[in-house]
């Protein structure tokens, strides 16, 4: 995790672009039990600098899991595959929400590997985003 302090004027513009939902499993923070917090998409560690286009709004559990990992390894192929980049790649051209299950489904090696890194599809967020659909208040990303 970051000790770098993000200025409250690019948390809020963060939280705002990210419509207040975790860009990773798309749970909104007021269902989350811990505060969403800023992602560096990019760690520090590997250069990724304190700007908006390295910062992501990520769920408590999506960003332990994360971490400072840019990549990991596809389960069907056994190849290392980046992560999911919220700032530069197309949620849709990686991941399909299913409406009745709530499952996130992969669309591509990079769908595949964050999947199996972060806990996208764990059994509580099938159920909350299946809900939050029904009425109309998950925020799937539009590319």
């Amino acid at each position: 995790m970051s000790k770098t302090y993000v200025p409250a004027d690019l948390r809020r513009l963060v939280f705002e672009r990210a419509q207040d939902s975790c860009e990773y499993c798309l749970i909104p923070a007021a269902l989350a039990l811990a505060a969403h917090q800023m992602d560096h998409i990019i760690a520090e560690k590997h250069g990724g600098e304190t700007v908006s286009e390295n910062l992501a709004l990520s769920c408590a559990l999506c960003n332990l899991a994360k971490g400072s990992d840019i990549a990991s390894i596809d389960p069907e192929t056994n190849d290392t595959a980046k992560l999911y980049h919220p700032r530069r790649d197309q949620w849709s051209s990686h991941f399909q929400f299913e409406a009745q299950t709530g499952l996130i489904q992969p669309l591509s090696a990079i769908a595949r590997a964050t999947i199996r890194l972060l806990p996208i599809n764990r059994p509580e967020s099938l159920t909350e985003r299946v809900i939050l659909f029904r009425v109309g208040r998950l925020v799937i990303p539009a590319d």
